[in-house]
């Protein structure tokens, strides 16, 4: 979609639930006392319900969460701030996750209610399998999942950080049962491709499975800030602020040619990277930023209201070609 015009919708996988290119991620909403939340900042909750309203206004209309994020209790957040801004069950889409660590799949049907609690009235419209460390293979989780989707509990299943094998297993697992792998969640962006060379993009695209791509701005990297601002790393902290400082001179020829084009089509540098996502793998990719201000929120939704010529594209991905 170019030039402002309405945001044309594609479907999860070979499924009937239809997203935005561009949806939102709200692990950075669960800034707190838990292990992950200590990484993020405490945000008060009218600003978290501005920033989801951000969103949907800027037509973005499906948001991402967790149970692992904040111990689980920043799945109530998209809840209240869709209810904030008069959002109703199913107007938006929502997806969760299922954290797998030490649980086997029996885990999926018990603690389906705690998910549906969390979510505050919001029903699940995709539900994940959050990583490939379960302590059961991926046939037996898709049949769980399977089962959760025969009693209406959630629409359709996904995977997260899945490779191709076990991603083929987890589809075919979902055959028999008569149900598509909707999506498998991963790390990709113009600084991390690895998935067009080890075959995840490949076969996602071979199966029908849409690709919904994480970390879609390198933790902040591809906005430009701290290669404009370097002082700015002394904000960030452990694993974030490592990968930065690792890449920053080695994208610095990137964020430069996506700087002169994004003056061009008067948008900023995270809105060229997130177009170049959105686009690279022709419907297949969608993304989830995330968002610390309703700016930002704005920015991201933004990214889906101009195109990038031909031209563009190709010097990004040569640009970026050292990164696959």
């Amino acid at each position: 979609m170019k030039d402002g015009g309405i945001i044309e919708k594609r479907s999860l996988g070979g499924t009937d639930i239809r997203v935005t290119p561009v949806g939102l991620g709200v692990m950075e909403l669960s800034g707190g006392g838990t292990l992950l939340g200590r990484a993020f900042p405490v945000i008060p909750r009218a600003e978290k319900n501005a920033i989801i309203k951000a969103a949907l206004d800027g037509g973005v209309n499906w948001f991402d969460t967790a149970e692992i994020y904040g111990g689980g209790l920043t799945c109530p957040r998209p809840a209240e701030g869709l209810q904030a801004a008069g959002t109703s069950n199913g107007e938006a889409v929502v997806a969760t996750k299922w954290f797998p660590l030490f649980r086997t799949a029996g885990n999926i049907p018990r603690t389906i209610e705690d998910r549906l609690r969390h979510l505050g009235g919001y029903g699940i419209d995709l539900y994940y399998v959050h990583q490939p460390i379960g302590f059961s293979p991926p046939e037996a989780e898709m049949d769980a999942m399977a089962d959760l989707v025969a009693a209406g509990k959630i629409r359709s299943v996904g995977v997260s950080n899945f490779g191709p094998r076990r991603m083929r297993r987890a589809f075919e697992a979902l055959r028999r049962r008569g149900l598509p792998l909707a999506a498998n969640q991963v790390h990709y962006s113009l600084l991390h491709r690895k998935i067009e060379t080890d075959g995840t993009l490949e076969t996602a695209r071979e199966l029908g499975v849409t690709i919904v791509a994480y970390t879609p701005l390198a933790s902040g990297l591809l906005s430009g800030k701290y290669h404009k601002r370097p002082e700015l790393l002394a904000q960030k902290k452990g694993f974030w602020k490592m990968r930065i400082q690792r890449d920053l001179e080695p994208s610095r020829p990137l964020v430069n040619a996506m700087d002169e084009i994004a003056l061009r089509h008067s948008v900023s540098i995270a809105q060229v990277a997130l177009n170049w996502l959105i686009h690279r793998a022709g419907t297949t990719v969608v993304t989830i930023p995330g968002a610390t201000r309703p700016a930002q929120a704005s920015e991201a939704a933004g990214a889906m209201r101009f195109g990038l010529s031909e031209e563009e594209a190709a010097k990004l991905e040569e640009l970026s070609r050292a990164f696959r």
